[in-house]
C-alpha cells in the first residue's frame, strides 16, 4: 500500500493575495464602526488576511470561519497572539449568517471571502487537490463531510460528468474525458491523483496532450474540486446571506480566482445594487500589481470586488 506523507500546513510560506488592497477597501468601514468592531473572514484559511486586518485596526475583533479543520489549526497558531480578539469556528461560509447571529454581539463592520484552494493545501498530497502530486483522490475542503472526488467519478454517469467538466472546468474536451473516465473507472477504480491525471491525458487527442503553461488535466481537476465541495453553490448562499444582513456602511469584499466565481459575485452585487441595498465600490474588479504578480503566482488570477451596505428604507 502506498503511503502518502502529510506535512503540516505552513503559514510561513503562505502569501495572501491583495492584502494592501483589502486593507484599503475594508479598513474605513472597520474604523468607522469603532472599538470592538467585528470583521468576519468567511474563509480564514491560514489567517494571512486576518492577521493583516487585526494589525491594521487594533480595536477590531475577528470571527474566522473555515470548513477545513487543518487550516483552522494553522490559523489558530498564527493568530494566537491576538488573544480574545479572535474567534475561530469550523463551518462553511455559506452558513455565516447563522454563525454571526449566534456568536456575535453586534453587526459586523466587514466581511471577507478569499475563494478557492490555498497553495499549502495544493502542496499536501493526501488532500488530493493537485495533479502535480500523487495522493488519494479526495479533494474535500472538509474531510469530515461528503464524498471524495473518487466517489464522485464512481457514482456519476458520463453525461453528468461531461456537464461538470464543461460548466465548472470550461473544458473543451469534456465529452471525451467524461466518457473515458467512466469507462476507465469501471475497469480499474480511479482512486489516486496520478490515475486521474493519466486517464485525462489518455482521453485527449494527441495535440492536446503536449505539456504547456496550462497542464492538460488542470481543468478537470478544477471542475471535480468545485463539484465535490459545491463551491459555486456555497458562494451563492454566502453572498445572499451577507447581502441580506449587511448593515449600512458595512462592507463585503470577495477575492475570486476564476471567471465562474467572479461572474457570480458581479451578478449578486449588481442585483443588490438594483434593489437599492448596496453601493458597489468596484465597477471593475481590482487586481494585483506587476510586483505582486511576480512574487506571488496565485495573485495573477485574483480579482477583488467590494460592496457597501446602504441605509434601507421601509415601504
Amino acid at each position: 500500500m502506498r503511503v502518502f506523507e502529510a506535512p503540516a500546513l505552513s503559514f510561513a510560506a503562505h502569501q495572501p493575495v491583495l492584502v494592501e488592497t483589502v486593507l484599503a477597501m475594508l479598513g474605513p468601514a472597520i474604523e468607522a464602526a469603532g472599538p470592538g468592531a467585528w470583521i468576519v473572514d468567511g474563509t480564514v484559511g491560514l489567517g494571512g488576511h486576518a492577521q493583516a486586518l487585526l494589525e491594521a485596526v487594533p480595536g477590531a475583533r475577528l470571527l474566522g470561519i473555515d470548513r477545513d479543520p487543518s487550516a483552522l489549526e494553522a490559523a489558530q497558531e498564527r493568530l494566537e497572539r491576538f488573544g480574545g480578539r479572535v474567534l475561530l469556528v469550523h463551518a462553511n461560509a455559506a452558513d455565516w449568517a447563522q454563525v454571526c447571529a449566534t456568536r456575535l454581539d453586534r453587526a459586523p463592520a466587514a466581511f471577507l471571502l478569499d475563494l478557492g484552494v490555498s497553495s499549502p493545501q495544493l502542496d499536501r498530497p493526501e488532500r488530493g487537490f493537485s495533479f502535480r502530486h500523487d495522493g488519494p483522490l479526495d479533494m474535500r475542503m472538509d474531510p469530515t463531510q461528503g464524498g471524495s472526488a473518487a466517489d464522485l467519478i464512481a457514482r456519476t454517469d458520463a453525461e453528468t460528468l461531461e456537464r461538470i467538466l464543461r460548466e465548472y472546468g470550461e473544458e473543451r474536451h469534456a465529452r471525451r474525458i467524461a466518457r473515458h473516465l467512466v469507462e476507465a473507472d469501471r475497469r480499474v477504480p480511479i482512486r489516486t491523483t496520478r490515475a486521474l491525471r493519466e486517464a485525462v491525458i489518455a482521453a485527449l487527442p494527441p495535440g492536446a496532450r503536449r505539456p504547456g503553461p496550462d497542464h492538460p488535466a488542470r481543468r478537470t481537476f478544477q471542475a471535480l474540486r468545485i463539484a465535490v465541495n459545491d463551491e459555486l453553490g456555497s458562494l451563492e448562499q454566502a453572498l445572499d446571506g451577507v447581502l441580506e444582513v449587511l448593515a449600512p456602511g458595512a462592507r463585503v469584499a470577495v477575492i475570486s480566482f476564476h471567471s465562474l466565481e467572479d461572474r457570480i459575485v458581479k451578478r449578486r452585487f449588481r442585483a443588490a445594487l438594483e434593489r437599492g441595498e448596496v453601493d458597489v465600490l468596484t465597477r471593475r474588479p481590482l487586481v494585483a500589481g506587476a510586483g505582486e504578480r511576480r512574487e506571488n503566482p496565485r495573485a495573477r488570477s485574483a480579482k477583488l470586488r467590494v460592496a457597501a451596505g446602504r441605509q434601507r428604507t421601509s415601504d
